[in-house]
């Protein structure tokens, strides 16, 4: 464990440059344009596994975009650790509000900012490092195996077949992931759940044309201000999602488990500085925990039409859209969620205008059990870098490759992020904390030890 210390603290430089050169690239999988970037960043990761000492890398061609296998195999006998991360990245609007460029990386008080330094090839990039350190220490006491994907911010809808068609290549005893966030260096968690995903679209449709808003308007029904109506008519007075069915499915939190959730440290004055916001806002008789990580939520996206450039245009669009997704908890079915909402929208269609609702992406939820080997290797690697034990959370977010591993490969997850909440995913000037960084790759190690050593009995 000397030797861990000992070598990284002779290449951290080496190892933040590496990240950084990784950074450059912007492998943006929801834009076509960059298509070829995903293919070189691909490339770049296969060339950085084999480098730590990984056996083999293969970059795996997809109907989409690339998917980056490695493994390194010390012995058939020893437990297998699956790492599964994602070199793709959100896309970088508005480019007005970054401070430096998305894809030029900038440290600035010890955070590196850069599209995906957290979310997630900074955080994937913690175990290529620590693969490193294993092997050139000599330590590695696991068969470690690598994927790395390019379509999980478009809803990895490559993954299941490659998972299905290379079950075999696959086969591990754990899958171990790094795409989630802790409460602090100072307060360690570990998510122990994740929650799933609905993502629709709706068109709404009045006149044939954009009208002059004075000759037409009050006598042509306008596709925004119906668009707006069935939007509002989600929440009733209490935050509550009105779909009908909507919650039937929902396994309601026990008093343990929101009691566990109470002990993670939150101030509110704190939490709406930060966000710059008067009040929180939510589903009532729920915290901003409960709400945030067992509790189902349906939120716009986006919405637009109509004119929207500079000055004024007294137009009544033609056409209105929205971009809406649910966040679901167990035991709810993203397609059962998606068909809910798609009805729902065509249903309440008001007379003047028609709606075409379509599916985006979904996954399912996902919770990792407390007595599971995979949350105990994690909870002892992280109490025994850290000097203290990690509080189990609840995510908000959602990794919809969860419950596809453990049902096409039988296999627990175990997450394992060391981003913040604050690191602005999705957002403008997204960052990753550099002690966070080098806390991870400390860190990870200690999972291989601890698995192997609880694998044994």
């Amino acid at each position: 464990m000397e030797a861990w210390k000992r070598y990284q603290d002779e290449h951290k430089e080496r190892f933040l440059k590496e990240l950084i050169d990784l950074l450059k690239i912007p492998s943006v999988s929801a834009k076509s344009e960059h298509k070829q970037d995903m293919t070189i960043c691909a490339e770049e990761v296969k060339q950085r596994l084999l480098e730590a000492g990984a056996d083999k890398a293969i970059v795996f061609a997809t109907e989409g975009h690339p998917i980056v296998y490695g493994e390194k195999i010390v012995n058939p006998s020893l437990p297998t650790v699956l790492v599964y991360g994602h070199y793709d990245v959100q896309p970088a609007e508005p480019l007005e509000l970054w401070k430096s460029g998305p894809f030029e990386p900038e440290i600035r008080d010890g955070k590196l900012y850069a599209r995906g330094s957290c979310d997630d090839k900074g955080q994937f990039y913690m175990h290529v490092k620590a693969l490193e350190i294993l092997v050139k220490t000599k330590t590695l006491n696991t068969n470690i195996k690598f994927c790395i994907e390019g379509e999980e911010e478009i809803g990895s809808p490559n993954l299941a077949k490659f998972v299905q068609t290379n079950r075999d290549l696959l086969k591990a005893d754990v899958v171990l992931v790094s795409d989630t966030a802790m409460i602090s260096l100072e307060t360690p968690s570990i998510d122990v759940g994740v929650r799933g995903l609905s993502y629709i679209e709706v068109e709404v449709t009045g006149p044939s044309r954009d009208l002059h808003s004075g000759v037409y308007g009050g006598a042509v029904a306008n596709p925004i201000t119906m668009l707006a109506k069935m939007i509002a008519s989600c929440h009733d007075e209490n935050n509550h999602i009105t779909i009908p069915g909507f919650y039937d499915d929902v396994v309601e939190a026990t008093p343990e488990e929101r009691e566990m959730l109470a002990r993670a440290p939150y101030n509110e004055e704190t939490y709406k500085k930060d966000l710059n916001i008067p009040e929180t806002w939510g589903e009532k008789g729920f915290t901003v925990a409960e709400r945030t990580g067992i509790r189902p939520t349906l939120e716009l996206n986006g919405i637009w039409g109509g004119y929207i450039g500079e000055g004024a245009k007294t137009v009544l669009p033609s056409k209105a859209y929205a971009k809406i997704s649910c966040r679901l908890v167990p035991n709810q079915s993203s397609d059962k969620i998606t068909a809910m909402l798609l009805d729902y929208f065509n249903r309440i269609a008001p007379p003047g205008v028609t709606v075409k609702a379509e599916e985006h992406h979904g996954g399912e939820p996902y919770r990792t059990p407390l007595d599971s080997l995979a949350y105990k290797a994690a909870e002892a690697a992280i109490t025994e870098s850290f000097g203290k034990a990690p509080i189990p959370v609840r995510g908000g977010g959602s990794i919809p490759i969860c419950s596809l591993f453990e049902k096409e490969l039988g296999l627990k997850i175990a997450f394992m992020g060391f981003g913040l909440d604050s690191d602005n995913l999705h957002s403008p000037n997204e960052k990753f904390e550099l002690n966070n960084f080098y806390k991870g790759i400390e860190t990870i190690p200690y999972f291989h030890k601890y698995f192997t050593e609880m694998s044994k009995g």
